[in-house]
Order: structure tokens, then sequence, then C-alpha cells
């Protein structure tokens, strides 16, 4: 195999046959001869037998009779990536995405106490009557991040974390009774999105989905927010409700691929 063009002067060209070599196993070959890996990889014999023993003595492949095959070991170098990366660093091409097809701004919080926390945000520019930005927190229930995460809340949780005073310092417009507030919970529930309508202070307008983790448990929200002079009820609910919807479900569905990665060790030499 000849050297790879528009390479710089830092590539090393070794590991990246030893990447070539790895990604010739595919599911209808996982076991190959030595012949064949060559021809695969266009590496010529001699330097694809290096490499195969190489990863050999290395624990990523193994040797018998009928080739070589890869070993679960390989799974580490998946795994040290999916380590690396933060939840939120999960879900923020899903929220890119979302925001250039709704030109809105959107943003997923976690509840704390009776707040919500902004944990992730991708902003479009526009003018709007309160900021927002990581680590802001509002109160939970006059927002439609806060709703879909208390509509999940069993009763006695749901009282315990309402009768606890807000740290935020805004005062909201919308300030229910206990019978108000449950019912509006309950269509929560019902429906599985909550929307809000400048309850939270004027001129803002947002729809939220909950977000979950492998077990089914609400672990978050993701939101579509907007200025109520701009966008109608009818356009969040006909139009980004459901862009919405698909992508709370995709970030939700890699949250759990995210938690049922198992614990490995890629630390030099640890089991």
């Amino acid at each position: 195999m000849s050297a790879r063009p528009d390479t710089g002067p830092d590539f090393i060209e070794a590991l990246a046959r030893g990447l070539d070599v790895i990604r010739s196993f595919r599911p209808l070959r996982p076991v190959m001869p030595l012949s064949e890996v060559a021809a695969v990889t266009g590496l010529a014999r001699p330097t694809a037998r290096r490499i195969l023993l190489t990863l050999v003595e290395l624990g990523y492949a193994r040797q018998d009779e009928a080739g070589f095959a890869l070993t679960p070991k390989v799974l580490e170098l998946g795994v040290a990536y999916v380590r690396s990366m933060g939840l939120w660093d999960v879900a923020r091409p899903h929220m890119e995405r979302l925001g250039a097809r709704t030109n809105e701004s959107c943003s997923i919080a976690q509840l704390d106490g009776s707040d919500i926390v902004y944990v992730a945000r991708v902003a479009v520019p526009k003018i709007v009557t309160l900021s927002v930005q990581i680590g802001t927190r509002f109160p939970a229930l006059p927002t439609s991040l806060g709703k879909v995460q208390l509509a999940a809340l069993p009763p006695a949780e749901l009282e315990a974390v309402l009768a606890q005073p807000s740290r935020s310092g805004l005062t909201p417009r919308w300030q229910p009774d206990a019978a108000e507030r449950d019912a509006v919970l309950r269509e929560v529930r019902a429906r599985g999105w909550a929307l809000t309508d400048e309850q939270l202070a004027p001129g803002i307008r947002s729809v939220a989905a909950p977000l979950r983790d492998g077990d089914g448990r609400v672990v978050a929200a993701l939101n579509v927010n907007c200025h109520a002079a701009e966008t109608s009820l009818e356009r969040m609910v006909d139009h980004h409700l459901p862009l919405l919807l698909q992508a709370a479900g995709d970030i939700s569905a890699d949250f759990a691929r995210l938690g049922s990665v198992p614990h490995v060790d890629v630390r030099p030499g640890v089991a």
C-alpha cells in the first residue's frame, strides 16, 4: 500500500494501517486468514501479518486454525470514546439539529428542588425577555421544562419538591392553587409533553418533552422556546412539537445506550 495522499508530516502510517486491519473485520467475515486481511486492506502480506500478530499480543485479536478474529477487548476503544463524553455532549448534535429545524432556541434542564437548572442550551440569536445560560434557574412549575419533570414524580415526592423554596429570585406570573396545579400536571402526564404560554414571564412561550434513561425514568427535559409575539401556539404545536418529540426520543435513546455501556478500565496494565 502506498502512502496516503493529503496527510501531514506527523501522520503515523503504521497506526493508520493497524486501524485499517481492525476495520476489515465485518459481520460477514468475523474470521479471516492472513491472505484475506491483506487483500481487503491492500496491505502486503508481511505488513498485515505483523499488524495482526501485534493485535494478538495486545489482546485485541486471536489466532486459530481458521485464521484471525477480533476479541471483545476491541470494545474498549469505543468505550474510551463514550466514557470521555459528557451526557450533554451526546445531546448537543440533536439540539443543534432541532434549533436549525425550528429556528428557535432549545434547552435541557433538570430539577433541583422546586427549580429547574439549565444544563445545556443551543441558542438562536433573537430578542428574548429573559436571559438564559447554563446554570440559570427558574421556578419549575411555570415552565414547560419543569412541568414534564414534575408530572413524572409520585404524589408524595411532588409535594415534598414543591414545598422547597425557590432559589431563582424570580416571581412567576402563574401561581396556581393545588387543584389547578394538579389538573395541569395530570394533563401533562396524559399527553407526555407540556406547553407554557407566558406563565413564567411576559413574552415567553415554550413546549417541552421529557428525556428518559434506559429504565424509562425521566432524568431531564428538552424544550423549544420562542417569543410569543413571533410564534403562535398553533405553530408551536403543529410544527415545533413533532420535531421536539423526535429529538427527545433520539436523545433518550442515546442516554440509554450511554448508560448501558459496561464499565471498562482502559488504563494500561489494568485487567
